[in-house]
């Protein structure tokens, strides 16, 4: 049947929808469903708190330097090749990862950090491409897959765990999830001849539901690569507190998913408990990341809403470490919609404080780049307070100053006014 006709564009655009959500399904799974599997690889590993928290680290890494790389990539081989690619690299880190080496439980980290940061940047493209009129309901479709999965691996992987699987199984286990992406991406590469995609400045073909897209290297400058950040980028000063505000509600999320269920554990909490709290941290974050857009586009200036969110940040963590663990499922619920409408705002930002795309990728360049990178930094840091301090109570008051410094960046990124296009 020609991939022109009707009904064959429609089950593209169908495939295309289920390899969406199915990415999507991968692309957190794999790192939340680690925070509540930290304490028995600690004991059958012997890995210091610090180590434990390169387990977390490595992707953020991963995010910052191969995000650069991924419209490159797109422009040479394909946006369809290249998630495929991707997913495959995504499906052997988490077979590398379960195997039994401490040096490969980190390569194979590595690994799908790699895979993952790459499909990071390209979903949104694809979207973009293959649902030009459905752009709003597909990416909440997306976001709304990554988060519920994100939440079900950290309730799942220790029950999987104890189900006889051993850490190592609970790990592999999201491997069928990344065959099954693969096996739906590849009838979808097939659409696209690798010699058309070969040729510069050549149009794509006619995207799932008939709507034809510009080239993806039409959006790249001579290299393939996307445009580096201007000068004035780099001179802003609104652009580096959105940079930091980037860093800072990052640290929150990926600590909190580090190292909250172990906190929680050594208060009085199961750990099978821990792992709920966690996946009921990110079923509100879906929440506050789905309604804030709504509110802060309708406010002339966002500054109030951002901090507001920011001190969810400061309530939530502060409660934990001076409160008890009876009070623990309102503070996990503060830190959710915290992390939910914090992440919201900063890719608002993108485009409220720009001119134009071009300075919204560049804007989106630089705060995603240098905000995972300094996101990085926490997992491990906070493993390497808790190893020297010997308890929780320094790092988490640590953290609870750190939100303190997340609510005056947010403060002033919500400010109204653009970044200068000189």
């Amino acid at each position: 049947m020609s991939s022109h006709d009707p009904s064959s564009q429609r089950n593209a655009g169908v495939l295309t929808i289920v390899a969406v959500l199915l990415t999507a399904a991968v692309l957190r799974s794999p790192l939340t469903g680690v925070g509540t599997l930290i304490t028995e690889i600690q004991a059958d590993t012997a890995l210091s708190h610090t180590l434990a928290g390169l387990l977390t680290t490595l992707p953020l890494v991963a995010f910052a330097v191969f995000a650069l790389v991924a419209p490159g990539l797109s422009s040479r081989y394909g946006i369809e090749r290249t998630l495929l690619y991707s997913t495959v690299l995504l499906g052997a880190g988490l077979i590398v990862r379960s195997l039994p080496s401490i040096q490969l439980l980190f390569a194979g980290t590595a690994l799908i950090g790699v895979g993952i940061a790459v499909a990071n940047v390209l979903i949104p493209a694809m979207i973009k491409q293959s649902f030009p009129l459905r752009i709003g309901l597909m990416t909440a479709l997306y976001t709304s897959s990554m988060n519920l999965w994100s939440a079900i691996a950290s309730g799942i992987s220790l029950p999987l765990s104890r189900s006889g699987l051993g850490w190592r199984g609970s790990l592999a286990f999201w491997g069928l999830f990344a065959v099954a992406t693969v096996l739906v991406w590849i009838p979808l590469t097939r659409r696209v001849p690798m010699q058309d995609l070969q040729t510069k400045g050549m149009k794509q073909p006619a995207a799932a539901g008939g709507v034809p897209t510009a080239s993806i290297s039409a959006q790249t400058d001579g290299s393939g690569l996307t445009p580096s950040p201007s000068p004035a980028i780099w001179r802003s000063p609104k652009a580096w507190t959105i940079t930091l505000f980037m860093g800072f509600q990052s640290i929150m999320f990926y600590v909190g998913v580090s190292w909250l269920p172990e906190i929680l554990h050594e208060k009085g909490m199961s750990m099978d408990s821990a792992g709920w709290m966690l996946s009921l941290m990110q079923i509100l974050s879906m929440v506050g990341s789905f309604f804030m857009p709504f509110i802060a586009t309708r406010a002339e200036s966002q500054s109030f809403l951002t901090a507001l969110s920011g001190a969810f940040f400061l309530f939530g963590f502060g409660g934990i470490w001076l409160a008890s663990e009876a009070w623990s499922i309102l503070f996990i619920s503060l830190i959710g919609l915290g992390c939910g409408a914090t992440f919201s705002l900063v890719i608002l930002f993108f485009s409220l404080r720009t001119h134009s795309a071009k300075q919204a990728s560049q804007l989106s360049a630089m705060a995603q780049s240098l905000g995972y990178l300094l996101a990085a930094v926490g997992p491990t840091l906070f493993g390497f307070i808790h190893d020297q301090s010997g308890g929780w109570s320094i790092p988490l008051a640590t953290i609870t100053a750190l939100s303190v410094i997340t609510i005056l960046l947010g403060f002033i990124a919500g400010k109204k006014g653009r970044i200068s296009e000189l």
